[in-house]
């Protein structure tokens, strides 16, 4: 996993988690309070509740990303960019200022007038924003998109997802960003929850992952919670991205997913990472096949790369002595007495769950029962 210097803020896994707060001067945008068209306004906001609770980095937008609107030209966000540019120069703190926009000519612009990195939320779709932040040494966050320039993060699928993230390669500071949220009519909230699922597969592409998850539909429909209610859903699910290897939470509650995050951190599990060597963080065959693509490796061997463990009860003498034959046998362990330990790789285990399938008493439960937890 590389590590991404934003004009001196260190992105990855040898830091802290970065909070992103949302400044925002469309007035299109829905949501109010982050909302200013003054930039001594703008910048009193972000200095006394966004930085005073903890941003990290403020991303401005120039328009709302909203699908029911109208997407604004490159011209008409340039004629909004001052606005922006005033607000950081007013700005008394220190903090990384980002600018969403899918226009090179824009990044272009906002980085040449003193912001920091760039949001790309239709991900490269514009081919000249990769040279345009290489040219100026930024940092881009690149969110998963068609290559469209008016369907920002219009992609369903969690495979498609991936794939869209290496639209028009990297550069050496990108940061990518899942798209959370309804960004299609055809994305449904079932297909969030398994991007958020899966978010450690996102890792193999080897680059800090941003997540913009606040108060986003798919969680607020599992408390049944309103917007205005879904805070602590949102707090949840920042602590759980963290974990789950997420470097950048976007947000506008800052001093809240803030110590979510923290919590979050402080709560990873540590990994083994040398200038030699680095320890995946791999917990499915999905995910060791993610990182065996990018490795050019054969991802024929993911079963291979990742155990599991069983408890398995209710087995007399001959059920045990059969299973600990076939575990053996494949180079798995099954040990105990009454309850047997079961553990190996999936490929082990599935050459037991084969060996055992058509055995006596309990034994064709159990093959089953492993074998759906593997797949």
């Amino acid at each position: 996993m590389r590590t991404v210097d934003a004009a001196g803020l260190g992105i990855g896994d040898d830091h802290p988690p970065r909070i992103m707060g949302v400044l925002n001067v469309s007035a299109e945008s829905p949501y109010s309070p982050s909302v200013y068209d003054d930039p001594a306004e703008a910048a009193a906001y972000v200095e006394d509740e966004l930085l005073a609770e903890g941003a990290d980095i403020i991303d401005i937008g120039l328009e709302s990303a909203n699908k029911k609107f109208d997407v604004l030209s490159a011209e008409q966000e340039l004629d909004r960019l001052d606005i922006a540019l005033e607000t950081i120069e007013r700005v008394d703190g220190d903090a990384v200022f980002s600018i969403e926009t899918r226009y090179h000519e824009v990044a272009d612009a906002a980085l040449a007038g003193g912001f920091d990195m760039v949001n790309d939320i239709c991900g490269f779709a514009d081919p000249e924003m990769p040279d345009v932040c290489e040219a100026h040494d930024a940092a881009v966050a690149k969110m998963a998109s068609p290559p469209d320039l008016e369907r920002p993060g219009a992609v369903e699928a969690v495979d498609d997802i991936y794939d869209a993230l290496g639209l028009n390669g990297f550069t050496d500071k990108t940061i990518v960003d899942p798209a959370f949220g309804g960004w299609s009519e055809e994305k449904t909230l079932a297909d969030d929850r398994e991007t958020f699922e899966r978010l450690r597969e996102f890792r193999a592409l080897g680059r800090p992952i941003l997540v913009s998850i606040n108060r986003k539909n798919f969680l607020r429909d599992l408390a049944g919670r309103s917007t205005e209610e879904a805070l602590p859903v949102s707090l949840a699910a920042t602590a759980m991205a963290v974990e789950r290897g997420a470097h950048i939470i976007r947000t506008h509650d800052v001093a809240e997913t803030r110590d979510a995050a923290v919590i979050g951190d402080a709560f990873t599990r540590e990994r083994t990472r040398t200038p030699s060597v680095e320890e995946l963080d791999v917990t499915t065959v999905r995910e060791a096949e993610r990182h065996l693509e990018q490795h050019a490796g054969d991802t024929t061997v993911a079963a291979e790369s990742v155990s599991r463990a069983f408890s398995v009860r209710g087995l007399d003498d001959a059920d045990r002595e059969a299973l600990s034959a076939a575990a053996a046998a494949a180079g798995a362990v099954a040990s105990g007495d009454d309850t047997v330990f079961l553990a190996g790789t999936v490929d082990a285990l599935e050459t037991v769950a084969d060996a055992v399938e058509d055995g006596a008493g309990r034994l064709p439960e159990v093959a089953a029962d492993i074998r759906n937890t593997l797949t």
